[in-house]
């Protein structure tokens, strides 16, 4: 059994629970097995069916308690994998939600919603499927081979013997079908993100042209993940065969056994007519391990990549006093902070410090990883100090990943989500609670009036995946719409309109800073247009804050930060 499957809440119990249930219905099959020889061998040797009504009635009894024991563990199993599903589940869902933006970059979005849905269902077939047959294997073969070396120990040898030779060829097969199920898997996750990526990228691709050649990728990938599957299923069928024709023939060689000693006189009839009916009985639960091993290890490894980002560590959120909502008087002061995502390596943020105090608009730019990303998840509570401090009106934190601060802030991606619900829907993300009115407002704010005379439904429109694609610009408006209704004090950007072309950037540019009033806003972007707007700035290269100053300051100075305003410049001349 997998070690892993020890680690769940509750699994202990449920295999103590089995384990009775088990050793329980092992006894009703030998019964079953009893009472049907005995009945039998009466009628053969021409008695009465009368005077084995006993025995008929204790057959009867012990199939129906045997099925009735196996009904009762499959609830229990069954709801038992429900419940650790959805612990599992919300687990992951927690890691992700403390290892912020970064993890779902990382991990890749298809990958995430591939183990979250699919994953999750073939987890809990590996639960339902698996765990209650282990215990049947462990248990129901070890009572029929002793009940057997009490009636006929050459039987029972032959039993012994051939039970090992099944087993080691069903884990041979075994190595070697993981290996297959393990490659299946990971192509599933490239198809997935393939998938998604292509659904995203569907509108660029067929402005550009693209989409036939795309679309032969899509097919390449495709068949890749069918060669994978093909492969995994011809060793499960070559299980299967394998352990039917052994089943098969130790069953038939206890029969030749059985059968010349009856002819012989050296045994009874009636015990070995139960001894034949008890050895199919004794291989059952090694084949019905064996043929869903294959089934379930789709589920297996998705458990094992599950458990894997559960078990992502992340730090614990900090006992203090609760924070001020952010407002004029507000500090956010960082003290020799240093970020480290890798042991090995450079450090994403190296001793930086700095003080922002009140609602002020905070640019952040230097080249792609400089670490303006960083410094947005860091403010935002989604990464935790290495070393120095983060300070609030005067109280020191290791990490922001608190409830109160959290829910002060706005944090806003290059991509934001789009749900597959109506507009109103993913503009009340944050209000739920919002009027019509208000979210008219807000969409009005964010410049999607013209959008919504496109729309013959309105607010009332269904976007997202299996509704009307919105564009880049487009997105990005929702969730400048979002941010309108919500109206929270703080503001993280990170590169909002990186992905978005020059006109597209400067027509929303105007809804962002109508947003900006009255909030304290970290902008993080490598488009410097947008400093001119920011009241001070921070240049970052290779973790360190090089520069800082307002534009005008640090076009003076003549540093990187100069450098970098000159070649855009000649870039867009």
């Amino acid at each position: 059994m997998d070690k892993q499957l020890l680690q769940y809440e509750g699994m202990k119990k449920l295999l103590a629970s089995l384990t009775i249930l088990t050793v329980l219905q092992g006894v009703s099959i030998l019964l079953q097995a009893i009472m049907l020889a005995e009945v039998v061998t009466h009628l053969f040797n021409s008695g009465p069916f009368q005077e084995v009504y006993v025995e008929t009635l204790w057959f009867v009894l012990s199939l129906l308690a045997r099925h009735g024991i196996q009904h009762v563990k499959h609830k229990m199993v069954d709801r038992y994998a429900a419940n650790v599903g959805a612990k599992l589940r919300a687990e992951v869902l927690n890691s992700l939600f403390h290892q912020g933006p970064r993890a779902a970059k990382q991990l890749g979005t298809g990958n995430i919603v591939t183990l979250l849905l699919d994953g999750i269902s073939q987890f809990k077939q590996y639960i339902m499927l698996f765990t209650p047959k282990m215990v049947n294997m462990a248990i129901i073969p070890a009572l029929i081979v002793v009940y057997i070396w009490i009636q006929d120990r050459t039987s029972a040898i032959i039993l012994i013997v051939t039970l090992p030779i099944l087993i080691a060829f069903m884990i041979l097969l075994g190595w070697a079908a993981q290996k297959k199920a393990d490659k299946q898997w990971k192509m599933y996750r490239v198809l997935s993100n393939h998938f998604v990526d292509s659904l995203r990228g569907l509108e660029t691709l067929k402005f550009l042209g693209l989409s036939r050649s795309h679309g032969q990728k899509i097919e390449m990938v495709s068949d890749r993940y069918r060669k994978t599957t093909m492969g995994t299923l011809k060793f499960a069928f070559l299980s299967s065969f394998a352990m039917d024709f052994f089943t098969m023939l130790s069953v038939a060689t206890v029969a030749v056994f059985l059968g010349l000693r009856l002819v012989e006189g050296e045994l009874l009839l009636q015990p070995a007519l139960t001894i034949l009916i008890l050895a199919p009985e004794y291989f059952l639960p090694i084949r019905e391990v064996g043929s869903d091993y294959h089934a379930t290890l789709n589920g297996q490894e998705a458990g094992k990549k599950l458990k894997e980002i559960a078990s992502i560590p992340h730090f614990k959120v900090e006992e203090r006093q609760p924070l001020d909502r952010v407002g004029e008087d507000t500090s956010i002061e960082l003290s020799s902070v240093t970020v480290q995502h890798e042991e090995e390596g450079n450090p994403s943020l190296a001793d930086v410090s700095l003080s922002i105090k009140g609602h002020k608009k905070i640019g952040i730019v230097g080249e792609s990883g400089a670490g303006k990303s960083t410094l947005i998840d860091l403010i935002g509570g989604f990464v935790e100090t290495h070393s120095g401090s983060i300070n609030i009106n005067g109280q020191s934190f290791t990490h922001l990943q608190r409830k109160e601060w959290q829910e002060q802030l706005i944090y806003i991606p290059q991509q934001p989500y789009l749900f597959q619900d109506t507009l109103l829907n993913n503009i009340a993300f944050y209000q739920p609670k919002a009027t019509m009115e208000e979210v008219q407002w807000a969409a009005e704010q964010a410049g999607l009036s013209q959008l919504l005379e496109e729309f013959p439904n309105g607010l009332q429109e269904k976007i997202g995946e299996g509704g009307r694609s919105l564009s880049g610009g487009q997105a990005q408006r929702v969730a400048i719409a979002r941010a309108f209704l919500e109206n929270r004090p703080l503001l993280l950007l990170d590169e909002p309109t990186a992905h978005l072309d020059i006109e597209t950037e400067y027509d929303l540019k105007a809804k962002f800073l109508n947003l900006f009033k009255d909030k304290l806003v970290l902008l993080a972007t490598h488009r410097l247009h947008w400093m001119l707007e920011m009241d001070y700035i921070y240049f970052l290269d290779k973790g360190n804050i090089v520069e800082e100053g307002t534009h005008e300051e640090l076009m003076r100075k003549k540093g990187q930060y100069y450098q970098m305003v000159k070649i855009q410049m000649g870039d867009e001349t």
